[in-house]
């Protein structure tokens, strides 16, 4: 199978961003007063949109209070406690070279927090374009439309790669090949019921089937 579009998520497949996620999650609780969760169960925060989390842990109301002190506290501090996941930068500069290739990030986080991230770590030069969550398009299914028709992606040569059943549903809702890698925040057994065409355990496995 040879793909021309290439639409990477970002938390959970190309970078460990769990710790501040995590922190951004337990500070946003604190300051509205509200009992922390568990860390299993922030565990499951990681990966829906902000808006969807709030909505479903807190209440419709004050949803969007939580989310901007979230991103009041990521913005500052959360975006930089995280990291590559080991083999990604090699895999991403060898796609970056492939002349038949156009490779993206679709992710529900933030768009302009996703590009100051990618920035800090030192990726942006790999991506055709890098596509995150606005106020008009916050589910990754919205985000991945959006990247897939301003780039005229062919359906049938493109595939999405993720780490979470949002990522899977995304790609077989559009009619793109799906891609799991099994490192990230999703649990291995609600990824693979999705069915995804291709899975990953390692970045050379990755590459093996992205090449």
């Amino acid at each position: 199978m040879i793909f021309t579009h290439i639409f990477f998520d970002l938390d959970g497949t190309l970078i460990d961003s769990s710790e501040g996620i995590h922190n951004g999650f337990v500070q946003t609780f604190e300051r509205l007063g509200l009992p922390v969760p568990s860390n299993k169960k922030i565990r499951t925060f990681m990966g829906p949109p902000l808006e969807v989390t709030f909505r479903e842990e807190i209440s419709e109301e004050s949803a969007a209070q939580a989310v901007q002190l979230y991103r009041d506290y990521y913005e500052n501090k959360g975006q930089f406690e995280a990291h590559l996941y080991d083999g990604i930068k090699e895999v991403l500069e060898k796609l970056s070279q492939d002349p038949n290739k156009k490779i993206y990030i679709t992710t529900s986080k933030n768009e302009p927090t996703a590009r100051k991230m990618c920035k800090y770590l030192g990726i942006t030069e790999f991506f055709d374009d890098i596509y995150g969550a606005t106020p008009a398009t916050f589910n990754k299914a919205d985000v991945l439309q959006r990247a897939i028709t301003e780039n005229n992606a062919n359906k049938d040569h493109s595939v999405i790669v993720g780490d979470t059943k949002y990522d899977m549903i995304g790609g077989k809702t559009f009619g793109i090949k799906t891609l799991a890698v099994t490192w990230g925040f999703g649990t291995n057994e609600t990824l693979l019921e999705e069915n995804p065409d291709f899975v990953a355990d390692t970045s050379q496995e990755l590459w093996n089937i992205l090449k």
